[in-house]
């Protein structure tokens, strides 16, 4: 519960508890039944100035002035909470949150997030590079908050719930990223997604060290653990600097960025029964290829020969800027 939240909650307690004070003054003090009570109490606080139900005795009078004066404070605080919930930008925040859920109900070929902490944050800014639809759904209600001020996808709710996954619109969905707090909730996630979508790739983070073996068990098609692939990194870069140092080389030279991307060949393609010199996709884009993965191949087919043919349902695994990606991605179909 957020502060605005409880800040709310407590005007209407205090307006509950000085309707209840007050009735129970005016039916104490002058004798009257409930609903004279009760219109005593209202008319006094909301000081509409309309005619009282009996002439008050000086004690029910200084019991009125303790009312008004009561119900002006409580007027004042939840004005100037309005004040500030407007000026500070949370009705701005609530017309985000209307026209951000319109466009989650839209989802289609999206990808979704469970978890947006430090590994979280590094796939939303991955999926925001690639340009990618995503929905992030996060248990921290600031977290959510903060992606909804940034332009966001995000839901307030907990991944291992079908209700969540329902809200983001799983069985539309072409991927899930497994990136909770706990082992046994990225298993619980995975295999609740699994069970709602046979057919979706879900990749899950693993914590502990036997933690992948129990994720692949409950459906997931990857589990990766970034504290090993941190450690490999390292490592690495003791042992092998030079090997390290030109892979970043390639990956980010200076201001361009070039990243490795696998693009699937439709039957649509113009490029589907051809051979890589036939289709000139260097020429033609400036890509690089790498490899191809064959569809009724398990491994990839690593630096193909120009005489290498492409077949629909072919993946080509890319080196290359963002636009270029793009224009084969349109070749591709």
């Amino acid at each position: 519960m957020n502060q605005k939240t409880r800040q709310i909650i407590l005007i209407l307690m205090i307006l509950t508890m000085l309707l209840v004070v007050g009735t129970t003054g005016y039916m104490v003090l002058e004798d009257l039944n409930f609903i004279n009570a009760l219109y005593m109490t209202v008319i006094t606080l909301s000081t509409v100035g309309f005619r009282e139900v009996v002439d008050l005795r000086p004690e029910t009078q200084v019991f009125t002035i303790f009312i008004i004066f009561a119900g002006i404070s409580t007027a004042a605080y939840a004005f100037t909470n309005l004040a500030a919930f407007l000026l500070e930008g949370e009705f701005s925040y609530v017309l985000r949150r209307r026209s951000m859920d319109k466009k989650i109900a839209k989802l289609k070929d999206h990808y979704i997030l469970c978890g947006a902490g430090q590994t979280g944050s590094s796939v939303i800014a991955r999926f925001q590079r690639s340009k990618v639809d995503f929905v992030v759904i996060e248990k921290n209600e600031e977290k959510v908050h903060d992606m909804v001020e940034r332009g966001i996808l995000a839901i307030h709710g907990d991944a291992t719930t079908e209700d969540a996954l329902e809200k983001v619109r799983i069985r539309q969905a072409k991927g899930l990223i497994s990136s909770l707090a706990t082992d046994a909730d990225n298993v619980f996630t995975v295999l609740t997604a699994r069970e709602m979508k046979e057919d979706l790739y879900i990749v899950a983070r693993a914590i502990s060290k036997n933690a992948h073996v129990k994720l692949l068990r409950a459906g997931a098609d990857n589990a990766v653990s970034p504290n090993e692939l941190g450690g490999t990194r390292m490592a690495s870069m003791l042992l092998r600097p030079v090997v390290v140092s030109f892979l970043d080389i390639i990956t980010h030279m200076g201001d361009v960025v070039l990243d490795l991307e696998e693009v699937y060949i439709t039957d649509k393609s113009d490029l589907a029964d051809t051979t890589l010199e036939k289709a000139k996709i260097p020429e033609r884009t400036g890509l690089n290829v790498l490899a191809i993965k064959k569809k009724d191949e398990e491994k990839l087919r690593l630096n193909p020969t120009s005489q290498e043919k492409i077949h629909a349902g072919d993946k080509l695994l890319v080196l290359g800027q963002e636009y270029q990606i793009d224009k084969l991605r349109e070749m591709a179909g």
